[in-house]
């Protein structure tokens, strides 16, 4: 409590009387010199001594005030004297002074209202009598005993409650220097109720105990309300703008009428040459019909299709809107008829963003359904869209599928041809990929006849009955091809070059939202990497080969590694009827996957120099059969540079077991083999002998991130895209390109390289050495039963994958001479790339490949030897091992099988010559391998890996035609492409 309200709390004691018994403390806390904060700056008296505030002795006491009798008579609860109701009050005369109230009278009341008179000349100012107190106003309630904060109010007598909010803050003003209220200040003009009109202090608020909610609303209102008006009155603006501006029906016919023009792809260009031509898309046909020409059977395929309720629908679709906002423009089906042919005839649609896209394109559907019967609509839309092949518009589709007339076309046929429009260029091809088969089989097929019965439901005058709308069958198509008389017919890879354009083009520019039909009608210009020269080195490269049959597929892919560039690829002999059997058709991989093996290994710490048992057989968890090498053969102790130079197969499978199939299939994706391969096969330590299905373009891709130091680029042909008045459109994998991706180090990449050098130098690959003596690294594959054969290699400049293998995956590769077991990926693949590689570096400059760097540790992967019974050994190994002993068990015969366990009995004389590897005609005993095969580095026939008793499990084909380059989810032949067969080779 501070020094004032102890005085007032004694007996409401003026200030300037002073304390009575003394010193009071200190008073509150002084300032330096001066007095203390409670106390009044102005008007009071220095202490004359030290000891008070007043001094000790230093006068005589001041006497205290008594109190009035009034104000005796209000401690005491006793009223004072009233006037009698109806007495008036007495009015002074003029010049006449107030008369004090005497002892015991109460002071004179002013009327309600009154003012109080400002003194006169020389007259001094009014005070109540000692002890007067002022009258409370008329009405006001008296202070009951007990304030609202609970608190008693001193005693009749007793000291005043410090809380007085008149006198109280009077003091509380003086003590901090300030002035009080009435006295000059804004509270000076109030006087009623208790302490005068007092401006509330924040702590006298009173709290608000409504809902935070509520409290917002309270405040928030009025802003929100207009807000919500500006963004009302903003919205309409903007769609009467956005309306006003958007096309009619006159700039949609004249849209319809502009003359297309076919897109120009070009080789790639020599030195400061003007690239040529190498083949246009063709030109794009049309021929437009009236809505009577078009049969019921289109219609109703293509409402089934597209949208089933496009009579009665609006022309856009709200949910469908909603839906690809949503999913950030990827949720596909949420255009109405309507908002296809706007975004398809409009080039005022042209926006890098999709949502500025989407609101024009809603626009202009909400214009056109306002001015455009709904037949009038679908006629446009049906005579524009383009349904690939180089047709556009449904009559010329007709034609160009089914060499029909419109009006002739079946429900099934007019059913396919609604299909077809979402994505035309998968099915411009003759044989459809396994994405798109099983798209249109299970997905696409289904649903159109669900939609022609429910349509046949809803009116009776459209769609099918559902019992005839689920007996329709996909329709067969005619053949696709060019026309006579066209330089193409002559020379398939045209045909190739302008699909596989077409498909990269749609692939790594789709954010800038081209399509089949751009490429078709829009004047395109595509520069590319591909040399005219070496498109016939590849297709000429296979001469070499004895006469094969003729639905051998023969795959060469040839890329860049410095920039990811394909230059070449030999797409097959008839682009209509072959898929391309570079950049789509696949195989087994064989041996040619073991360097994502090594490199897995070195990247996690494993040297090569590291110890592996080569030994053969050899048991690995997991696996139901053992693991042989080629010819059986058993090498001992080796480290990694010979098992890849001799592609010993079982340290391979050990490194997979050790590192796990998951992790090598991770690097070998990241190096640059599409990832809907390593589903082909069952991820198991087997994946190290190539059981997994890829493509030329898969392997030279991966290959080509060693060949470039451990970076990958991706692969590619199209160097360039302009449209038609020049303006140059980035791919979608533009920065991947400038800078590439680290795949692995550079010493790790060296050592690959190293390794794969000494394939070629002496060991398998033999064959691929080039007669200049440059360097060259490769690795060479052959699948069991010699179902593909494999041979890719590097120069540091470029990169060829050549791959050997039929249509039908499970058929055995034939050539004129040779049986499948003499069929190796280093006595086939290898010289056929050597023949292309001789054309492709005629007048490049040699150059070395860096040197091994020997990374990681040498670990020791070799069996723990078990003690012998003669002389046991308490020791324990220095590393334990999974490796099964040395004493083998030897198992039952298996004529299916030759080399493994036991051998079989044979009713041939056994001093009969035997051919090579035919180890039943050896009869009993161990077969002994073909002479030389026990070297350092055998002969490429000496490789062979006896298929294993364990199924692959395979199961459905996934991804998409679309899912990656070239559609290269791939095709190995008619069959789904997955086979349970292990390698045989290397």
């Amino acid at each position: 409590m501070s020094t004032e309200r102890r005085r007032n709390a004694e007996g409401d004691r003026r200030r300037a009387e002073g304390p009575v018994d003394g010193s009071r403390g200190s008073g509150g806390r002084r300032r330096a010199g001066g007095p203390a904060r409670d106390e009044r700056a102005g008007g009071r008296r220095r202490a004359d001594a030290e000891g008070g505030f007043w001094g000790d002795g230093a006068g005589p006491e001041r006497p205290r005030r008594g109190r009035p009798p009034e104000q005796e008579a209000r401690s005491e609860g006793r009223a004072p004297r009233r006037r009698p109701d109806g007495e008036l009050p007495r009015r002074r005369s003029e010049g006449e002074r107030p008369r004090r109230p005497q002892d015991g009278e109460a002071p004179r009341r002013r009327p309600e209202g009154e003012r109080p008179r400002p003194p006169q000349d020389g007259e001094r100012p009014r005070r109540r009598p000692e002890g007067g107190r002022a009258r409370r106003p008329e009405g006001q309630r008296r202070r009951p005993d007990e304030d609202p904060r609970g608190r008693r109010r001193a005693a009749a007598g007793g000291p005043r409650d410090p809380r007085d909010r008149g006198r109280d803050r009077e003091n509380a003003a003086r003590s901090e220097g300030r002035r009080a209220p009435g006295r000059g200040t804004r509270a000076a003009g109030g006087g009623g109720g208790r302490g005068g009109s007092r401006r509330r202090g924040r702590g006298d608020e009173e709290p608000d105990d409504r809902p935070w909610f509520k409290r917002f609303m309270s405040k928030a209102w009025k802003p929100a309300l207009v807000t919500l008006g500006l963004m009302i009155i903003g919205g309409v603006a903007a769609f009467a703008i956005l309306y006003a501006t958007a096309p009619d029906v006159g700039e949609l016919k004249t849209k319809a009428e502009t003359e297309m023009s076919a897109t120009q792809i070009m080789w790639a260009s020599k030195g400061d040459e003007k690239p040529e031509v190498a083949v246009t898309t063709g030109e794009v046909r049309r021929v437009e019909v009236q809505y009577e020409d078009i049969p019921p059977t289109v219609i109703n395929g293509v409402l089934a299709a597209e949208q089933r309720t496009f009579f009665t629908d609006p022309g856009i679709s709200i949910t469908g809107i909603g839906r690809a906002v949503l999913s950030g423009g990827e949720a596909g089906g949420g255009s109405t008829i309507t908002q296809q042919m706007a975004r398809g005839y409009y080039s005022n649609l042209d926006s890098s963003n999709r949502y500025v896209r989407k609101v024009k394109e809603i626009f202009i559907s909400i214009k056109l359904n306002q001015q455009m019967e709904k037949e009038e609509i679908l006629t446009t839309y049906l005579n524009t869209i383009y349904l690939g092949r180089n047709a556009s518009g449904i009559a010329m589709a007709s034609q160009a599928y089914f060499g029909k007339d419109l009006s002739e076309l079946t429900d099934a046929e007019g059913a396919f041809l609604g299909i077809i429009i979402q994505m035309p260029s998968n099915f411009d091809d003759n044989e459809l990929g396994p994405w798109t088969e099983k798209y249109l089989n299970e997905e696409r097929w289904p649903y159109v006849q669900n939609q022609l019965a429910l349509m046949h439901e809803e009116d009776p005058s459209l769609g099918l009955p559902r019992e005839k709308a689920e007996a329709l069958e996909i329709p067969e198509r005619i053949p696709y091809g060019v026309e006579e008389g066209e330089e193409a017919e002559t020379d398939p890879k045209f045909g190739y070059v302008r699909q596989a354009v077409t498909d990269e083009i749609i692939e790594r520019y789709s954010q800038a939202g081209i399509t089949a039909e751009d490429i078709a009608t829009e004047g395109l210009v595509v520069q590319t990497s591909l040399d005219p020269e070496l498109m016939d080195a590849a297709r000429g490269a296979f001469d070499i080969l004895p006469a094969t049959p003729e639905d051998t597929m023969m795959g060469l892919t040839a890329v860049d590694p410095a920039t990811g560039e394909i230059v070449a690829f030999h797409g097959g002999d008839n682009s209509v009827e072959d898929v391309n059997n570079s950049l789509i058709h696949r195989t087994q991989a064989g041996s040619s996957y073991k360097p994502y093996v090594l490199a897995t290994a070195l990247s996690n710490g494993i040297s090569l120099k590291s110890k592996f048992d080569g030994d053969s057989p050899q048991e690995f968890p997991g696996l139901q059969s053992e693991v042989i090498n080629a010819g059986n053969t058993s090498y001992g102790p080796v480290n990694l540079v010979k098992a890849t130079a001799d592609s010993i197969n079982t340290p391979f499978v050990k490194l997979a077991s050790v590192l796990g199939a998951q992790t090598v299939d991770a690097l070998a994706v990241k190096a640059g083999v599409a990832e809907e391969q390593t589903t082909t096969s069952t991820q198991g330590p087997l994946v190290a002998l190539g059981t997994h299905q890829v493509s030329t373009l898969d392997q030279a891709t991966g290959y080509s991130t060693f060949a470039a130091g451990g970076t990958h680029r991706p692969a590619h042909m199209v160097t360039e895209l302009r449209t038609s008045e020049g303006t140059v459109i980035q791919p979608d994998d533009a920065e991947k390109l400038e800078s590439g991706t680290r795949v692995v180090d550079e010493g790790v990449a060296a050592d690959v390289t190293y390794a794969m050098t000494q394939v070629v130098d002496g060991g398998g690959g033999s064959n691929a050495a080039l007669p200049d003596g440059r360097p060259v690294a490769g690795k060479t594959g052959t699948s069991s039963d010699a179902v593909s054969a494999w041979f890719v290699g590097y120069t540091p400049q470029l990169v060829a994958a050549v791959g050997l293998s039929r249509e039908k995956a499970t058929d055995t590769l034939q050539f004129d001479g040779q049986t499948a077991d003499q069929i190796y990926g280093g006595t086939t693949s290898a010289k056929v790339w050597r023949e292309f590689m001789m054309v492709a570096m005629e007048g490049v400059e040699p150059k070395q490949f860096p040197p091994p760097q020997y990374v990681g540790a040498e670990e020791n992967y070799l069996p723990t030897p078990s003690p012998s019974p003669e002389e046991p050994s308490d020791e324990p190994s220095d590393e334990p091992s999974d490796e099964p002993s040395d004493q083998e068990s030897e198992t039952e015969c298996d004529p299916d099988h030759p080399g493994q366990g036991q051998p079989c009995p044979s009713d041939e004389p056994t001093n009969e010559e035997c051919p090579p590897l035919d180890f039943e005609c050896q009869g009993e005993g161990e077969p002994e391998p073909p002479q030389g095969c026990d070297g350092r580095n055998p002969p490429d026939e000496c490789e062979t890996t006896q298929p294993s008793d364990q199924p692959t499990v395979e199961g459905e084909e996934n991804g998409g035609d679309q899912g990656g380059l070239f559609g290269r989810t791939g095709a190995s032949g008619g069959e789904t492409g997955r086979r349970a067969v292990l390698t045989r080779e290397d």
